[in-house]
């Protein structure tokens, strides 16, 4: 299974050259001229080599990193939140192989699969209200083909609770277990997915 394969985007999709979000579409097409060797596009749902049926638990973050997933083309790969997310899905046995920031290292997701609310790279990581809108339409029906959704930070849980219906409070946002400075982040990170993962919290 090649790297392209994995983070085959399930459809619907926005296409590449997306051009919904006029501010968004601008900023990527900047980025191409500067930096034309990464990915700049919005960024695909990362799922399973067995693809979407095999889908037990979706993660949701806000939106692509300029230096991570937007040049590399995969959810949370490329910064540190990654390293800390793939970290903790191979400790939880939600992922397997190496996690090495590139979407050639051979990583695989087992019954989990990674998505953003808003699929393109932001200006400052900071997607407004009317990108937020009109990235919906494709995360709302991307949430409905999965069983559990977990909102991998604050921010991307208010984007997704009103298509969701409710999310429920058994585990707080796995971003606010990161933050919670008790416990190691390791620590905090796991016990969030654990809970996440076992608890169905999407009543679409």
């Amino acid at each position: 299974m090649t790297a392209a394969a994995q983070v085959a985007a399930p459809s619907p999709e926005p296409s590449r050259d997306c051009p919904l979000c006029p501010r968004l579409h601008d900023f990527i097409a900047d980025w191409r001229r500067r930096e034309p060797s990464w990915f700049n596009a919005p960024v695909p749902t990362f799922v399973p080599p067995e693809g979407e049926d095999a889908v037990r638990l979706l993660i949701v973050g806000l939106a692509p990193g300029l230096r991570g997933a937007n040049r590399t083309g995969r959810p949370f790969t490329g910064d540190y939140a990654g390293d800390l997310l793939y970290g903790t899905l191979i400790a939880q046995g939600l992922a397997r192989g190496e996690f090495k920031a590139r979407p050639d290292d051979g990583l695989e997701l087992v019954q989990t699969a990674i998505t953003n609310a808003v699929r393109c790279v932001p200006p400052e990581n900071k997607p407004v209200g009317g990108e937020i809108a009109t990235c919906r339409s494709f995360l709302v029906p991307t949430i409905g083909r999965f069983p559990i959704c977990a909102p991998c930070w604050r921010s991307a849980r208010s984007r997704i609770s009103p298509p969701c219906g409710r999310l429920g409070n058994a585990s707080p946002p796995i971003h606010s277990a990161m933050a919670d400075g008790s416990r190691p982040a390791a620590s905090r990170c796991s016990r969030a997915i654990t809970a996440r993962a076992t608890t169905p919290i999407r009543a679409c």
